[in-house]
C-alpha cells in the first residue's frame, strides 16, 4: 500500500494563460487543417506544427497544475511531439519557399515516429512509475513511491535524454531553416527586416519565433531543476499561438464584407481602360512564361507582387477583364497545363501531374479537373491516347 500524498492544485495566472493558449491552439489548428486550407502544404504543416505544440503545452499544463495525477498515463506522452516540432517547422519553411515539398522530404518525420516505439517501454509502465517520473520532474522535494521495475523503462539513450535530444533537434532544424530562408532572401535580394514580398514576410516571423523559442528552452533548462521551469516555455508557446491567431484574423476578409447598401466593388476605381489592358497583357505573359500558378501556394498577393501592382487592382482586372475571380483563373490555367502533361507524358502518374500543377491532393485535382473538362484526368488521358 503506497502512502498517498495529496497536493493542492496550482491554478494561477500562468495556468490560466497556458490553458487558454491550448484551447486557442486547438481551434487554430483545425482552421489550418480544414479540408479547403490543407490543400496548401504550408497550411498542412502549420496545422500539424500547432498540434505538436499544443500537445507539449497540454502536458506541461497538467504537470504544472497537478491534474496529471488523474491521468498518469499522459506523463511524458508529448515527447514524440516535441521531436516533431523541428522537422515540421523545417517542412513548413520549405513549403513556403518552394510552394510544396517532395515525398522524400517527408522522411524528416521518420524519427518522431521511431521515437514513439522507443518510448513504449516507458509508456507501458504502471502508474506508479509514471507518478515517480512526474514527482521527480516537478516536485523533486517529495518522496517517490517504492516500485520494483521489471525492466529499464528508459533503456534507450534518446529516451533517457529526451530534453537533450529535443534541443538537438530544434537546433539542427533551426539551422537548416535559417539557411533555407537566408537563401530565399538573397535570391529575392530583399532585406530580412523589411521584406516587400508577402511570402518572405510570412517566413520572417516564424524564424524569429523559432530562434526565440530555442533560446528560451535552453535558458529555462539551464536555470531550473528538471522540468520545474517548463511553464515559462508553455507561456511563450501560448503567446505564439495568440500572435498567430491575430495574424490570421488580420488577414481575413471577414471584416471587409460589403453591405447591401454599399456601392459596387470597383465603382470608385480610377484605373483607365488602357492601364487595364496593359495589365491584362502583362498578366497573360507572366502566366504563359513563368507559370506561377504551378506553385501550391500561388496566391493573389503573390501575383500582385510579381505584376508590380496592388491586390485590389489585380483583382479588379481579373474580375472585369477576364470575367472570373482569381481562384477560377488559377484553376483554369492549372487544368490547361494538366491537360498538356496528360497528353505529352503518358507514363507519369496522375498523382505526380497533380503535384506538378500545384495540387497536393489527387482528390482535389480530380474534382477541379472534372469541373472544367467534364471528365476525370484518367479518362481524359485514355481518350487522347
Amino acid at each position: 500500500m503506497h502512502t498517498l500524498i495529496t497536493m493542492p492544485y496550482r491554478i494561477d495566472l500562468f495556468a490560466v494563460f497556458i490553458f487558454l493558449g491550448i484551447v486557442q491552439g486547438i481551434f487554430l489548428s483545425l482552421f489550418f487543417l480544414s479540408k479547403e486550407n490543407r490543400q496548401i502544404q504550408a497550411n498542412l504543416f502549420h496545422g500539424m506544427l500547432l498540434l505538436a505544440m499544443v500537445g507539449c503545452t497540454l502536458e506541461i499544463f497538467l504537470m504544472y497544475t497537478g491534474y496529471i495525477v488523474h491521468c498518469l498515463f499522459l506523463v511524458d506522452f508529448s515527447e514524440p511531439l516535441g521531436m516533431a516540432i523541428g522537422p515540421l517547422f523545417y517542412l513548413l519553411v520549405l513549403s513556403y519557399i518552394h510552394g510544396g515539398i517532395s515525398k522524400k522530404q517527408y522522411g524528416h518525420l521518420v524519427f518522431p515516429v521511431v521515437y514513439v516505439f522507443l518510448e513504449l517501454p516507458f509508456l507501458l509502465q504502471p502508474d506508479d512509475v509514471k507518478y515517480n517520473a512526474y514527482i521527480w520532474a516537478y516536485h523533486p522535494e517529495l518522496p517517490l513511491r517504492d516500485v520494483t521495475a521489471v525492466y529499464d523503462a528508459r533503456m534507450f539513450w534518446v529516451t533517457d535524454h529526451a530534453t537533450e535530444t529535443i534541443l538537438i533537434s530544434l537546433a539542427l532544424y533551426g539551422i537548416l531553416s535559417v539557411i533555407a530562408v537566408t537563401r530565399a532572401f538573397r535570391q529575392k535580394k530583399e532585406s530580412f527586416w523589411k521584406p516587400a514580398h508577402p511570402v518572405l514576410r510570412s517566413l520572417r516571423e516564424p524564424i524569429v519565433q523559432m530562434i526565440t523559442a530555442s533560446v528560451i528552452v535552453l535558458a529555462v533548462k539551464l536555470t531550473n531543476v528538471a522540468d520545474t521551469g517548463d511553464h515559462l516555455f508553455a507561456v511563450y508557446v501560448s503567446i505564439v499561438i495568440y500572435f498567430t491567431s491575430f495574424r490570421v484574423i488580420r488577414r481575413s476578409g471577414f471584416f471587409k464584407h460589403a453591405s447591401l447598401a454599399e456601392a459596387p466593388k470597383y465603382k470608385s476605381s480610377s484605373l483607365s481602360p488602357d492601364l487595364q489592358n496593359a495589365l491584362v497583357e502583362k498578366l497573360k505573359l507572366l502566366m504563359a512564361e513563368q507559370k506561377p500558378f504551378l506553385q501550391a501556394d500561388f496566391s493573389l498577393p503573390e501575383l500582385a507582387h510579381q505584376l508590380g501592382s496592388t491586390v485590389h487592382i489585380v483583382s479588379q482586372v481579373i474580375n472585369e477583364r477576364l470575367g472570373k475571380n482569381f481562384f477560377e483563373m488559377a484553376a483554369e490555367y492549372r487544368v490547361e497545363e494538366a491537360k498538356r502533361l496528360l497528353r505529352e507524358q503518358p507514363n507519369i502518374k496522375v498523382e505526380e501531374i497533380a503535384e506538378q500543377v500545384g495540387y497536393s491532393s489527387k482528390s482535389s485535382f480530380n474534382t477541379v479537373f472534372k469541373k472544367y473538362t467534364g471528365t476525370t484526368p484518367s479518362r481524359f488521358r485514355a481518350e487522347k491516347s
